[in-house]
């Protein structure tokens, strides 16, 4: 008899594939870079799984997974991607760390409002620009992506994947508002390390790169301006084409494939980027397709190993036990770090609202939704795939030359830097 239930073991090619994007670059670091070879193992470890879920009738789950879940996720990547690489901050900020630690303020911000994908493909190039002339620098990418591609887009529905799923179950588009003083704290707290951290880095440098950043400085100056227009299309086809907006809704009747209306779109925006921008622009930005295809090639295989890790995980989630905001928070926080932090959330909205509505839910245990939204925000900064940025932000760096942590190594800085002060969050506004 065929159990329709994926088996234990079936999650090992999605660990296994965990390992590879954390051991490979370290032990075949010339066999590694090339996609091809990315694609290769995600295929290896993907099309088994493939195979074995068609078999025990979990077709579904697969079709959604690649069709509803990876094509529009590369699309909104690609189209945030190509659109953000035709804008050209030019000039040069002495990199002090009183000026990157604004930078990355100011990128946490505009993360919340353009999301975390769209503020930092905006913004890590003009930095890596402004601390060309610095040689140690790695903590500030670091903690961009802590900042930028994570924690910083709390605050709205815009800002984060699993926000805008809740806002489009009937979460309250102001509710995320609340957040503001748990934003505040993490964010405030993680600023003054990284200003501490980069001071120390700071006196390393030797005089004559402190002398060459001083007298390379350039006031800044904006150029392919027209791509923001195009940046805000895509914020409106991602606010306005799903089943959420009513008269939308009305138009597709229901049909789950709603999502791939959005591809269409995506590529005329595209399109207008590219015959509205000067060519010269992305040649200044070194834009090369290599970060969004890495990321195309790595994620297929992540996205089919991950399906039999989050079928068991919506079967058995109630079995956790999970009573408080803080367990919630963690419990949601740990599956983010390794699985997609936007369908981590849903199994955990979907597990804590039970039977009643979400505007039940919403009233009854706000600092359960509260703890679920804060875990699937803030802890995927844990991990490199723990969010869809962070991965390319580490490509984009690697291509300008700056040796990046590996996956493990990442880890490192993120237990020890982030889980304290998550520690600390937690205590104060999930109790």
């Amino acid at each position: 008899m065929i159990e329709n239930q994926p088996a234990y073991w079936s999650v090992i090619p999605f660990i296994l594939i965990l390992l590879a994007i954390a051991i490979l670059p370290l032990v075949a670091e010339h066999w590694w870079h090339s996609n091809l070879n990315k694609f290769i193992v995600s295929m290896v470890l993907g099309i088994p799984i493939a195979i074995y879920l068609i078999y025990i009738g979990r077709f579904h789950e697969l079709e959604h997974q690649i069709i509803l879940d990876y094509i529009p996720f590369v699309s909104l990547l690609a189209a945030l991607f190509y659109i953000s690489g035709g804008i050209v901050l030019r000039g040069d900020l002495q990199a002090t760390p009183l000026n990157n630690t604004i930078f990355l303020a100011v990128g946490s911000i505009l993360a919340s409002f353009i999301g975390t994908t769209g503020a930092s493909m905006l913004l890590i190039r003009p930095l890596l620009r402004s601390n060309s002339e610095r040689k140690h620098v790695v903590h500030t990418y670091i903690f961009f992506i802590f900042l930028v591609s994570n924690i910083g887009g709390l605050l709205t529905p815009l800002g984060d994947p699993p926000l805008f799923l809740g806002y489009l179950r009937g979460v309250p588009f102001t509710w995320t508002f609340r957040f503001i003083y748990e934003w505040i704290f993490t964010v405030g707290i993680l600023l003054v390390v990284y200003y501490i951290w980069d001071l120390y880095e700071y006196k390393k440098e030797t005089k004559k790169d402190i002398k060459k950043d001083k007298t390379q400085i350039q006031p800044l100056r904006l150029k392919g301006g027209i791509n923001f227009l195009w940046l805000l299309g895509v914020i409106l086809v991602v606010a306005f084409v799903n089943e959420n907006y009513e008269p939308f809704k009305t138009l597709i009747h229901q049909n789950e494939f709603y999502k791939l209306i959005q591809i269409p779109l995506f590529i005329i925006l595209i399109l207008l980027s590219k015959f509205t921008t000067k060519e010269k622009y992305r040649k200044e930005n070194d834009f090369n397709l290599y970060p969004i295809i890495e990321v195309a090639a790595l994620f297929i295989g992540i996205f089919i190993t991950m399906v039999p890790a989050l079928i068991l995980l919506r079967t058995h989630g109630a079995e956790l036990g999970l009573n408080t905001p803080i367990q919630y928070f963690y419990a949601t926080g740990f599956f983010s770090s390794f699985l997609d932090n936007a369908p981590t959330y849903l199994v955990f909205f979907t597990t804590a609202q039970g039977t009643a509505t979400v505007s039940e839910f919403i009233h009854s245990k706000p600092l359960i939704l509260a703890g679920i939204s804060l875990g699937s925000v803030f802890m995927g900064a844990m991990t490199y795939i723990g969010n869809a940025p962070n991965f390319m932000v580490r490509s984009i760096v690697e291509h300008s030359g700056i040796k990046m942590p590996s996956f493990g190594g990442y880890m490192i800085y993120s237990i020890f830097i982030l889980q304290p002060v998550f520690f600390l969050m937690a205590l104060i506004f999930l109790r």
